[in-house]
């Protein structure tokens, strides 16, 4: 795939990517001095803080009271990316060896974040039955005398399931009953494209297990390149006090969140919320269109999704999601994720982002759309 993509590159070939998951090249509309938060005189200051500069920690906690979710600042801790916020939880709660529980279909990234960290992990299936929901008999098979955490993604990506009401007292009993931290990467909270089950977020709905909620500017905001993210410790005290002081070990020894942008979180949090409604607008509009095509041609099916900016079209199985996915990249010039990226069971899938530009988005699943019936015959 991605040489085919070079080689359409190279002869400077339009492309027509219904991959693109930057909010910042996909023609959104942001407040032109949006970044002039960033140029803050108190920035040539250096006070470094483990968890991330009181004032940056608060505007978060603001941040998310103002999406339902009480959070107490105490409670935040900062880092740079979500990934490095999965790297800091790791190092907390694992051992080399140890594992941690993922969800299958799921992000590839979480495989190299885990590896990275000398960490297994040890998918759990999520299947489909009109909605997603998790095999807890597999996530119970899952669970070895080494796992130490269960990842959960809500909503998750690429499915855009979130936890059911159900799914969420699964995950709990399961973390209670083998002493493991909960671990919840809820970048794409906000962008239910329903009303989210029990609230959305998980937080404050398990005083007894440990958890660890994940979230960012580059989700939350559409700012991606500015590299400021949360981890919110949630559950007993006796558990959080601990983790919180073991937190700030760790984050000392890094100290990686830049000043100006912790300076100008409250400003970027709340000026940027005019982008995040044009995101959710701009998926929930390429949405619609996606369901309307796909109802024209119902050889092919559009998988629910509850929130995030991806959809899952399933499509015939009569050819490879790899030929397919060529097939699309050389003779149309339309780029989609074949589903095995994110460990679909079987075949045949492919995901979509929901960003692009509405007219684009369009004309591309109009070309898969024909290229996958036709394939079928």
């Amino acid at each position: 795939m991605s040489r085919a993509l070079d080689r359409l590159r190279a002869r400077k070939d339009a492309v027509i990517d219904l991959t693109e998951s930057n909010p910042t090249r996909v023609g959104l509309a942001y407040p032109p001095d949006l970044l002039d938060a960033l140029a803050d005189a108190a920035g040539l200051a250096y006070d470094p803080q483990p968890r991330g500069l009181a004032v940056a920690r608060e505007a978060v906690a603001r941040h998310l009271r103002g999406q339902g979710t009480r959070v107490a600042a105490s409670r935040v801790v900062l880092t740079a990316g979500t990934s490095e916020a999965y790297s800091r939880l790791f190092t907390l709660l694992c051992d080399p060896g140890d594992e941690v529980l993922v969800p299958r279909p799921g992000y590839p990234l979480l495989d190299h974040l885990t590896r990275l960290d000398a960490v297994t992990p040890r998918p759990y299936p999520l299947t489909y039955h009109g909605a997603w929901e998790i095999d807890g008999d597999a996530l119970e098979r899952q669970v070895t005398p080494r796992t130490r955490a269960l990842v959960v993604v809500n909503p998750n990506n690429p499915t855009g399931s979130f936890l059911s009401a159900a799914d969420r007292e699964l995950v709990c009993e399961v973390c209670r009953r083998h002493g493991l931290a909960l671990i919840a990467d809820e970048v794409f909270v906000r962008y239910a494209l329903e009303p989210a089950p029990a609230g959305g977020s998980v937080l404050g709905r398990a005083d007894d297990v440990l958890t660890f909620s994940l979230g960012g500017l580059s989700k939350a905001v559409g700012l991606p390149q500015l590299k400021l993210a949360w981890i919110v410790v949630d559950g007993p005290r006796r558990a959080v006090a601990p983790a919180l002081r073991a937190l700030d070990f760790v984050n000392d020894a890094y100290l990686s969140v830049a000043t100006p942008v912790q300076l100008a979180a409250a400003r970027l949090l709340e000026e940027g919320d005019a982008v995040a409604t044009r995101i959710a607008e701009r998926v929930r509009r390429n949405r619609a269109t996606l369901g309307r095509r796909i109802a024209a041609q119902p050889v092919h099916s559009l998988l629910r999704t509850g929130g995030g900016w991806y959809a899952v079209v399933q499509v015939p199985a009569t050819q490879s999601e790899e030929t397919l996915v060529l097939d699309l990249i050389e003779h149309d010039r339309v780029v989609v994720h074949p589903g095995y990226l994110y460990d679909f069971p079987h075949e045949a899938f492919v995901v979509l982002s929901l960003l692009p530009e509405p007219r684009r988005f369009e004309d591309g699943v109009a070309l898969l759309l024909t290229r996958a019936a036709g394939a079928a015959g």
